[in-house]
């Protein structure tokens, strides 16, 4: 298991964000909020993304996958899968 430490959020600079080494910069949730509200079209990915804020808060790998979602339109199978396990395994652990 990789080692997490807090870093302070790149953009507002006052939240604290947990935070490997592999992360480029890291963005809390609060400044990325409106991005992750963006209307998403189809109903796969609706359903999908339909999971509660909660984890969303909780787990940046959540939110860089809906983020690259609406970005770019489409995800690979591996994405929605890795998505589909950490959700489930959130969901685990909130039981």
């Amino acid at each position: 298991m990789r080692p997490h430490y807090k870093q302070r959020c790149v953009r507002c600079k006052k939240n604290f964000v947990v935070v490997t080494q592999r992360q480029a910069y890291a963005v809390c949730y609060d400044c990325l909020k409106k991005e992750l509200g963006s209307e998403i079209k189809s109903q796969k990915m609706k359903k999908l993304f339909s999971i509660p804020e909660k984890f969303y808060i909780e787990n940046g790998f959540l939110r860089d996958i809906k983020l690259n979602y609406l970005r770019y339109g489409s995800l690979t199978e591996k994405q929605i899968e890795a998505f589909k396990k950490t959700v489930e395994e959130m969901k685990k652990d909130s039981a």
